[in-house]
């Protein structure tokens, strides 16, 4: 399978990260590598970019789409959670800039084997790293009724988690889960038929919730967070692109943190925290794909970037 794959935001994200010629940047989601090329682009021979990815077949198609550059980049088969690990053992304490592009790639979504997608029949699998061990199989079939209905809930926001957790609960009984197209029956026969004919894909929301639940996606958000600041050189910019309600609000969430400062009550006299500002937040509201992009690219639909500077 080739790893084509459209960039979304690509000119917001460069511009929002303020290419330095000599900077050292880090993309923790290379996927097709689209961000990466016009990092490089813009980077002279003493510039550097770091690419991580813990999905293989992304980190081999990056190195052949990034060989004109082999002299400036480092790819690393990694979680991006683990920035912190992967710069030490590269020797490097900090960097000028870090973009992440969150969410599953086209790529990833078309290659029915992976098992990402509702649209194809195929093994339960949505690991983006396939040596990982838990798999969406695992999942389906050996998660307590409850939990499957609180993962389904919160991570997809699906108003029928209670019918289709007990829908999976009552099929399993009988015989293992073991394809996408089983499970996309199963979900639709919990649900009522008018949510059958929304425009939406009934299977959407608990594809997206498992999907999370097996990478951990959110966990990875948040410690992502916690350490990319840290890592960054004063001026160094932090570009992240969300696709869901949930992954936003924890990068709003944070950079407003960094930006803060002090996190003493309102109504303290005087600051007793200790705590100064790290950062300042570069735009207020996310920015957006434009309607030009929109029709090039449907699936920038849902996409926003945040980004904030490191003081």
């Amino acid at each position: 399978m080739g790893f084509e794959h459209t960039s979304v935001l690509l000119h917001e994200c460069i511009e929002a990260l303020n290419i330095q010629p000599d900077g050292i940047y880090l993309d923790g989601t290379l996927g097709g590598a689209g961000h990466s090329l016009e990092i490089c682009k813009r980077l002279s021979p003493h510039g550097r970019l770091i690419g991580i990815d813990r999905d293989d077949v992304a980190l081999h198609a990056a190195g052949e789409r990034l060989r004109l550059y082999s002299d400036r980049v480092t790819l690393v088969h990694d979680n991006f959670e683990n920035l912190a690990s992967v710069l030490d053992r590269l020797g490097i304490p900090a960097v000028d800039g870090m973009l992440f592009d969150l969410g599953v790639s086209s790529p990833q979504l078309d290659d029915a084997e992976r098992g990402f997608s509702y649209m194809a029949d195929a093994p339960l699998d949505m690991r983006m790293d396939r040596t990982s061990a838990l798999t969406a199989h695992d999942v389906v079939n050996q998660y307590p009724r409850e939990e499957l209905r609180r993962i389904l809930a919160v991570y997809g926001e699906e108003r029928y988690a209670a019918r289709i957790a007990a829908a999976i609960e009552r099929a399993r009984s009988d015989h293992s889960i073991d394809t996408t197209g089983e499970l996309v029956q199963i979900i639709k026969s919990a649900m009522p038929a008018a949510a059958l004919r929304e425009k939406q894909h009934p299977a959407k929301r608990s594809f997206q919730a498992i999907r999370i639940a097996v990478n951990d996606e959110l966990g990875a958000v948040e410690r992502m967070m916690q350490a990319a600041v840290d890592r960054l050189n004063p001026g160094g910019r932090l570009a992240v692109i969300t696709f869901h309600s949930l992954e936003d609000r924890i990068v709003k969430n944070a950079m407003n943190e960094a930006a803060q400062g002090c996190t003493c009550p309102k109504e303290f006299p005087v600051c007793v925290c200790g705590k100064t500002p790290r950062g300042r937040i570069l735009s207020r509201k996310p920015i957006l794909s434009t309607a030009q992009e929109l029709a090039e690219n449907p699936r920038a639909r849902s996409a926003k970037l945040r980004a904030a500077e490191k003081i």
